[in-house]
């Protein structure tokens, strides 16, 4: 069983991580590290609604208070076509279309562009490192920046590093000078937090508000005005995540990705049958203030 749990990851150090980097990718995200990567994506997004440039163009769309689940499915499902099919494979390129659509309406600075693009990298591999079944490979390590690197070049941003040491010093430094308390990132810190917490029974929620508070850093938490939660409840949490992990590590090798055709998604579980990448996406807005519109935009379009 040892033998064949490490199948995957010596697949994986057969291959080149800047010729081969999707393929890398898509074995890690898909099949080694589904769950966590999920979990460290939704954190991912979540740490970029602590910028307030970032949340008060959420908070002014209004897409966050009337369709949480709807706008964290479609971010999950554009990023895994992308990882399950490549970035230049027929539904990747429609995946990053509307991507580009939508980003397309509005004012988006390309430092907020490229910040969001460091969380993808990064923030998995900091959150695979603590709480994974295994440690991430360099190769992995690698991949995942040369893949993000390329979708952000598609994405037309701009100033990308040239290594994954120099965007994580984008990311330290950015984080630095823009993460500060804001109302509009408590607003949008809420609403996620929120739509955590929806995922599990009535009774359980209260837990998870609590748990959501005890894993975001301190200065997420200052910048959401969420409490400061007790040290011990963010051991226990952190804990928790690696008994998991410990546990992961006794299964067999996963023998399907668990990507877009996950059944168990919970907005389309009719996968993949019921949405091409063209569906997604956030509809045009008649009533967002224009001047968070890109110039020559029109709400409606």
């Amino acid at each position: 069983m040892t033998r064949r749990r490490y199948d995957l990851l010596r697949r994986i150090e057969s291959l080149d991580p800047v010729a081969d980097h999707q393929e890398i990718q898509r074995i890690s995200v898909g099949y080694e590290f589904p769950w966590d990567y999920r979990r460290a994506l939704e954190f991912a997004l979540f740490r970029t609604y602590c910028v307030p440039s970032i949340s008060a163009l959420l908070d002014a769309t209004g897409e966050f208070a009337a369709r949480p689940q709807r706008r964290y499915d479609d971010t999950a499902l554009l990023m895994a076509e992308l990882v399950e099919h490549g970035y230049d494979s027929p539904r990747g390129r429609e995946a990053l279309r509307v991507v580009n659509r939508a980003h397309g309406r509005y004012r988006i600075t390309n430092d907020d562009m490229l910040y969001v693009l460091t969380t993808f990298v990064h923030d998995p591999i900091d959150w695979i490192d603590d709480h994974g079944w295994r440690p991430l490979s360099e190769n992995e390590r690698l991949a995942s920046f040369h893949f993000y690197r390329a979708v952000g070049k598609r994405m037309g941003i701009t100033a990308i590093p040239d290594t994954s040491d120099e965007l994580r010093q984008y990311k330290v430094d950015y984080e630095r000078d823009n993460f500060r308390y804001s109302d509009t990132n408590r607003r949008i810190g809420e609403y996620t937090r929120e739509l955590f917490c929806s995922w599990y029974p009535a009774p359980l929620r209260p837990a998870v508000r609590h748990a959501v508070h005890a894993l975001v850093d301190p200065a997420m938490s200052a910048a959401f005005g969420f409490p400061v939660m007790p040290a011990w409840t963010t051991r226990a949490g952190k804990a928790a995540l690696r008994a998991r992990g410990e546990v992961v590590r006794l299964l067999p090798p996963r023998r399907r990705s668990r990507l877009a055709a996950d059944p168990r998604n919970r907005t389309y579980p009719s996968y993949p049958n019921g949405y091409r990448p063209a569906d997604l996406g956030a509809p045009p807005l008649a009533d967002v203030d224009p001047t968070w519109l890109a110039p020559g935009r029109r709400p409606d379009a």
